[in-house]
């Protein structure tokens, strides 16, 4: 049961009109502007693939960041909460769509690669644990219907070198 609602709001405009509108698939552009109030103006485009600006953020790229940054927003969550002082964070996320023969498509897993850096050591059961945590209250990941894994690895203290771990969350 939710205790609080929380409202968004957004707009997306077209501005790929390249005179004729929709006459013919290649022959108008897929940019776009997604307006957020109070925020710069983030410009958006299509996959290269499906004809889009590489220059411009593509909807995919975009949830796999939503899918990041929730993770990390609540790794750090959960790591104060366990007493755990991180001190650096970094991912480098991967996601799998597919399409299909009907032009549908969709994503079918997501693995974040987080590595984290903590003031002093911390047990690998642990962060494992901060993890999953972290992946269960994450409100992006509990919206999607593939699974987001996770290939974790940490470091301790002023120029720690990693070790790696890995926790898996489906």
């Amino acid at each position: 049961m939710s205790l609080d609602e929380h409202h968004y709001t957004l707009a997306v405009r077209w501005t790929g009109n390249l005179g004729g509108g929709t006459d013919t698939y290649r022959g108008y552009s897929r940019d776009h502007d997604v307006e957020i109030p109070g925020l710069p103006v983030l410009k958006g485009s299509a996959d290269p693939t499906f004809h889009g600006d590489a220059g411009r953020y593509n909807p995919e790229q975009l949830l796999l960041a939503a899918l990041s940054q929730c993770h990390m927003l609540s790794f750090l969550h959960v790591a104060v909460k366990h007493g755990v002082v991180v001190t650096g964070y970094e991912d480098s996320a991967e996601g799998v769509m597919r399409t299909n023969r009907d032009g549908s498509g969709q994503f079918e897993s997501v693995t974040l690669k987080p590595r984290v850096t903590t003031a002093a050591p911390v047990a690998e059961p642990l962060l494992e644990e901060l993890h999953r945590e972290a992946n269960a209250v994450c409100f992006i990941a509990r919206s999607v219907n593939f699974p987001v894994r996770h290939e974790t690895s940490a470091a301790a203290g002023p120029g720690a070198v990693d070790r790696g771990a890995s926790a898996q969350a489906d």
